[in-house]
């Protein structure tokens, strides 16, 4: 990407307020900076967010702009989800705008997270082009865009306790998939969530173009196909990992979990990590930890609440900590599966490390990220489906865990062998000419048209 411009650029980013729409954006934000000098960014979040990532390094052509927290706090977002989301949709736009009104520097553009369509309308008042970031796969959206038919075909609403696993196969650009794979949007909860999706697609018309999280060789079909069908481009630039990243995956060794990662064996641990959004029942994250106990694989597990409970519960065979780099920990020789709920960053950072996946989606999208991991890729096993609520005991997670951490069954090689493959087609594409840095050249320039 070129390192000059015909004029200064001014891009204002508008993350969703959450940890799995922030990084993403922020991400996307170091990486076009890093390819250009002469674009500055300003980054608006809540002060609740500004006091979050306030102190964490980035360049200096990227400022923090904070709004009121008009918002529930992140501490509360699961327990109160509806609330929450309705807060996002009707109070933020008003000092989001007034921000604006007061920057100095005239904006060329908006990148806006796709789940707050408001972002649209105000910059379409404000004449200002607006870039929307969706941080889900490409066949997420690919079953939103084409919502309609789900429900001429009579499989919405449904009951997937008697239809889950009818396979479907009419969606554009998406494989047959079972109903019970699709985004978790069939329970009574989700079903109020819905109107909220659908809204932003209705909104999606007034974007400027889509960019996606994901690179071209992992969806070719779901992305070929939006391509085709969209009526505004298309630009896929992930993994969103910024330049620094890609060259200093072993900075933070000195930290004592590395210490630790360090004396294990090759490909030995199990990193397990399920969310820093939802979390799973006190009964059933019982009957996880004791199958993983049991299962006698050494173990990373990232626990944010109940850090000593777990530690305990484990004994001497692993690590609790209630934090960590996850990529880097996913790229040390050490870890050899990833037990994940199959957040689409999550699912991301997995192939880029090439690190096999056991899967436990909870909600939203991570049902069909786990059909794309075991099913499509064959990177992965699925521990559970989210069409029903059985717990799933300590003695099956154990015998899968053991299964999934072998380095010698048939099935686990062949996993190994497939992640391997898509890492590194993961790295050709984040590497000078591959698709996803094209994508980004591209997208730059969609953004200078905006000046």
């Amino acid at each position: 990407m070129s390192n000059s411009t015909s004029g200064d650029c001014h891009v204002v980013a508008v993350p969703y307020p959450g940890r799995g729409h922030v990084n993403p954006m922020m991400n996307l934000c170091k990486l076009l900076v890093s390819s250009c000098s002469n674009i500055t960014i300003t980054f608006v979040v809540t002060e609740e967010w500004l006091g979050i990532m306030g102190s964490s390094p980035k360049p200096s052509n990227i400022t923090y702009q904070s709004i009121p927290n008009v918002i529930p706090s992140e501490s509360i977002r699961a327990s109160a989800y509806l609330e929450f989301l309705k807060a996002v949709n009707t109070k933020m736009e008003a000092p989001v705008e007034m921000l604006l009104d007061q920057l100095q520097l005239p904006v060329s553009a908006i990148i806006a997270d796709t789940g707050m369509p408001w972002v649209l309308a105000l910059g379409q008042r404000k004449n200002i082009p607006v870039v929307s970031l969706w941080t889900e796969s490409p066949s997420v959206f690919s079953v939103f865009y084409h919502f309609d038919l789900l429900t001429t075909n009579n499989h919405f609403p449904a009951d997937l306790a008697e239809q889950g696993a009818e396979v479907i196969n009419y969606i554009p650009g998406i494989t047959p998939t079972r109903l019970e794979d699709l985004p978790a949007i069939f329970s009574e909860n989700a079903k109020k969530l819905l109107p909220y999706v659908l809204n932003t697609f209705d909104a999606m018309i007034k974007t400027q173009c889509v960019i996606f999280p994901s690179f071209y060789e992992l969806e070719p079909h779901a992305i070929d196909t939006l391509k085709s069908t969209l009526p505004f481009p298309v630009y896929c630039v992930g993994p969103l990992i910024p330049h620094n990243t890609l060259d200093s995956i072993t900075n933070d060794a000195n930290l004592e979990y590395f210490k630790w990662l360090d004396s294990q064996p090759a490909k030995s641990v199990l990193y397990v990590s399920l969310g820093s959004f939802l979390s799973v029942s006190k009964e059933q994250m019982n009957e996880i930890v004791e199958g993983i106990r049991e299962s006698g694989v050494r173990y990373f597990w990232v626990a944010r609440e109940d850090t000593e409970q777990v530690q305990e519960a484990f004994g001497e065979m692993g690590l609790v900590v209630p934090w960590c780099n996850q990529l880097k920990v996913l790229c040390h020789s050490s870890v050899g599966g990833f037990l994940t709920h199959c957040g689409w960053n999550s699912t991301l950072e997995g192939v880029y490390a090439g690190v096999p996946m056991l899967t436990f989606p909870l909600l939203f999208d991570q049902t069909t990220d786990s059909k794309l991991i075991v099913d499509d890729w064959k990177i992965g096993m699925k521990v559970k489906k989210v069409a029903t609520d059985k717990v799933v005991g300590r003695k099956e997670i154990s015998e899968l865990v053991q299964s999934f951490m072998s380095l010698d069954g048939d099935e686990s090689k062949e996993m190994r062998r497939n992640a391997s493959k898509f890492k590194k087609t993961c790295r050709q594409a984040l590497s000078k000419g591959g698709s996803s840095e094209a994508n980004l050249n591209a997208l730059f320039g969609e953004i200078l048209k905006c000046q």
